[in-house]
């Protein structure tokens, strides 16, 4: 059986989605406190090693990965983890679980090295890594529609990657300081889009 075959059955939770959901949601409320926003004691003794570092100050390898655990707020930690749950389960089932832990990862530490060129101070959240789901979604689904909240009206996948990809863009050129790792965001995207062209990842015929 091919490692990268897909799930045989839908699942709304498929095991990625469900094992990053709650390990996700383990990280953040072992590290940040609900109530106040700020680090908890725990959050505050591990911060120096498990956020993302900029080199020479503090960087450490497996920050790319455990960066992609760690949250500010909840309102930082839900969206992320809706967005992963709304768009990844469909790319897990596709393409199983494997591959897509696999993609997932890679965007999320690809993204991390391009913050790191870009940005002097610290990163967290598992934004670089959402955006390559998001990428990966719009390739493989592109005329699907998706129903945006504000103003509430549906769009094309490939349309909306697009738009968010060209304004993730100008913000990232335009504003400084913001607290938002726009080209972290950006690096999802390039490394998602890379990942599906050299791994000859086709969209599927009926979806």
């Amino acid at each position: 059986m091919n490692q990268f075959s897909p799930n045989t059955q839908f699942s709304v939770f498929p095991p990625a989605i469900k094992y990053l959901l709650i390990w996700n949601g383990i990280f953040f409320l072992a590290t940040v406190n609900v109530f106040s926003g700020g680090w908890t004691p725990l959050g505050s003794t591990l911060a120096p090693l498990i956020v993302l570092q900029p080199f020479g100050d503090g960087f450490l390898p497996w920050q790319l990965v455990t960066y992609m655990f760690l949250h500010a707020s909840f309102s930082h930690i839900f969206f992320n983890l809706f967005a992963l749950w709304i768009f990844g389960q469909a790319l897990e089932n596709l393409w199983g679980t494997r591959r897509f832990l696999l993609y997932y990862f890679l965007t999320g530490i690809g993204a991390g090295i391009i913050q790191l060129f870009v940005s002097s101070g610290y990163t967290i959240g598992a934004s670089g890594a959402v955006f390559g789901i998001l990428l990966g979604f719009g390739m493989m689904f592109p005329d699907r529609y998706i129903m945006l909240l504000f103003p509430p009206i549906p769009i094309k996948a490939k349309y909306f990657v697009g738009f968010y990809g060209a304004f993730e863009l100008f913000n990232g050129i335009t504003t400084t300081n913001s607290g938002i790792a726009h080209f972290a965001h950006l690096g999802g995207l390039l490394v998602g889009f890379i990942l599906i062209k050299v791994w000859k990842i086709k969209k599927p015929s009926v979806y």
